[in-house]
């Protein structure tokens, strides 16, 4: 069985944005970030999205469009060579109490079960504490990039013993070349 990674989606494929990503003009890479998926995917790393997307529940976009979001994105991806295995994404608005928004585990457990893995030897990319917490409470391992918004603003109890690459490219190189800080539990 080949490798898995878990990546959140705004602030670590494409910039965030205060006012959600609403169209597919809006939807942009951060340099870097989809050759970093197609190397993944060309090593046999299977690549999969957890979201968290409440601008649904807001009411500010529809599912159709997070579709059309998600469809642009993916067409970017095939051109250069990868792809997205599966995406997970939370609709609900915040004040919901779901239990797939991050950071709760909800998203991370149903892509386990559903592609059976082991979350202990999968890496979750994210940008935000809720990443972080949304990977520890499921038994995944955290990892973080600085492209995101809120990264500064988290303190550094909640980043304890994370490890921060400077953006989704970096990771990939640590991650391809087996060059993970030592102080993560190694990968089975």
């Amino acid at each position: 069985m080949s490798d898995c990674v878990f990546l959140d989606r705004d602030g670590v494929i494409n910039f965030d944005s205060d006012e959600y990503i609403k169209s597919t003009k809006e939807w942009k890479p951060i340099p870097g970030s989809l050759e970093a998926i197609a190397r993944l995917c060309k090593a046999d790393v299977r690549v999969v999205l957890i979201t968290n997307q409440s601008a649904i529940g807001r009411g500010i976009i529809k599912t159709n469009t997070l579709n059309k979001i998600h469809n642009h994105m993916l067409t970017e991806l095939h051109r250069g060579g990868g792809r997205i295995d599966a995406i997970f994404y939370c609709p609900h608005h915040p004040d919901m109490n779901c239990d797939c928004r991050k950071p709760k585990p909800g998203l991370l457990l149903r892509a386990a079960e559903r592609l059976k893995l082991n979350l202990s030897n999968v890496a979750f990319v994210g940008d935000k504490s809720t990443d972080v917490e949304a990977a520890r409470a499921a038994g995944a391992q955290p990892y973080l990039v600085k492209t995101g918004k809120n990264l500064d603003n988290i303190s550094s109890k909640t980043f304890a013993n994370i490890p921060v690459f400077d953006d989704l490219a970096a990771f990939t190189n640590a991650y391809l070349k087996h060059e993970l800080p030592p102080f993560v539990k190694p990968f089975a």
